[in-house]
């Protein structure tokens, strides 16, 4: 079956140009169109797409609490609808927000067609689509604008093994399974399951979200250097 996607943005010719993208791929189906958030979201119910290809800024309901309300409900459904955001800038607050909001990743508008392509299915799979490094960067310049807490770093430590603990921390570094593996002298299968694990008891859906909840729980310093590699 053909991955099936809904775009979402308020300019007509975008959604023409993402049409004529995605369409020219002959595993990918363009369900539905939506021009705003509240559209969205309806579409979203009734033609429950594999993924959704979100604008942030638009008016009426923005793309941050149209993913928001779209992730919630679909997952309970058992239909993980899954939400690639668009923004125009690569450091943008909004990006942050909607990847907090439940969405698995995000791509520059002016990516090439290919890398368009890819992200969806990439998405459609299961997998996120940000790589952690640049997500670190922009954690690293958007941290002021996190809730302000207390350093509760000790209480996720409690929901994790002392391994669990430490292979989160590398991964909100933007490591890979294989350089955590070598770098802790274990097998990249183990390391696998030791991030599963971490996803499973976290209550996370991938490794951006990991990422991000590390963040806000403490466990990684904005702009402070990682371990060495």
């Amino acid at each position: 079956m053909p991955v099936s996607v809904l775009l979402v943005d308020d300019q007509p010719l975008v959604r023409a140009g993402f049409r004529m993208i995605l369409e020219s791929a002959p595993h990918l189906s363009v369900v539905g169109e939506a021009s705003d958030g509240r559209e969205a979201v309806r579409a979203a119910r009734t033609l429950l797409p594999d993924v959704v290809l979100m604008d942030i800024r638009m008016a009426g309901m923005d793309g941050v609490e149209a993913t928001r309300l779209i992730t919630s409900w679909a997952q309970p459904l058992g239909h993980d609808v899954r939400v690639l955001a668009l923004t125009t800038f690569d450091l943008d607050e909004y990006v942050v927000e909607v990847l907090r909001a439940g969405a698995t990743g995000f791509l520059l508008k002016d990516s090439p067609p290919a890398e368009l392509v890819t992200a969806v299915e990439v998405v459609a799979s299961g997998a996120a689509v940000v790589a952690p490094p640049v997500l670190r960067r922009l954690l690293d310049r958007f941290a002021p604008l996190f809730p302000s807490a207390a350093d509760d770093g000790g209480a996720v430590a409690t929901h994790l093994t002392a391994r669990e603990h430490e292979v989160l921390r590398l991964v909100a570094r933007g490591w890979s399974n294989a350089e955590i593996a070598a770098h802790l002298v274990l097998g990249e299968t183990t390391v696998k399951s030791h991030v599963g694990s971490i996803l499973t008891k976290l209550e996370l859906r991938d490794r951006v979200q990991a990422v991000v909840y590390a963040y806000e729980h403490g466990l990684v310093i904005p702009g402070q250097p990682g371990t060495d590699r």
